[in-house]
């Protein structure tokens, strides 16, 4: 098991750019995939793509984000690769039911964002416990689901 304990820096950076792009066109780059509900945990274990088991235990003050190098080695590197946030986006019928959602989804902590009229609410967890949440209002026609959105 590999333990990783530092952020060296980033793939975008120089000199990491240069060294990781020729890793990458020989194959030996592997990646960590992290979910956007993950990223902020300083010790996970997780597997790189290419089946390296890793440890990773940072500092308090060092954070995980896409592009993060935690390893580089003449012959092979350990990057950070952030998978997608998932959105499910909904629409109050009117702005009365617009602050009854922003009071729920504040409530329960939600991580929004908005898209002129319409909610986006980060899925961190099934799209299915957050629409059982809802019911009560989806049902009494004051919001509507529009669409999950990237």
């Amino acid at each position: 098991m590999e333990v990783l304990d530092t952020v060296i820096g980033f793939a975008s950076d120089a000199p990491f750019d240069a060294e990781i792009h020729l890793l990458s066109h020989a194959g030996k780059v592997e990646y960590l995939d992290i979910s956007p509900n993950d990223v902020s945990r300083r010790r996970i274990r997780l597997s790189t793509d290419k089946g390296t088991d890793c440890a990773i235990a940072l500092a308090r003050e060092q954070r995980l984000a896409d592009g993060a190098v935690l390893k580089l080695e003449s012959d092979r590197a350990i990057v950070v690769r952030l998978s997608e946030q998932e959105w499910l986006a909904v629409s109050a019928c009117d702005q009365a039911a617009a602050l009854e959602l922003g009071y729920f989804a504040g409530n329960l902590h939600w991580k929004v964002r908005f898209d002129g009229t319409i909610l986006l609410i980060a899925l961190e967890g099934p799209m299915q416990t957050y629409l059982d949440r809802l019911e009560v209002i989806l049902a009494q026609g004051k919001v509507k689901v529009v669409g999950p959105n990237d």
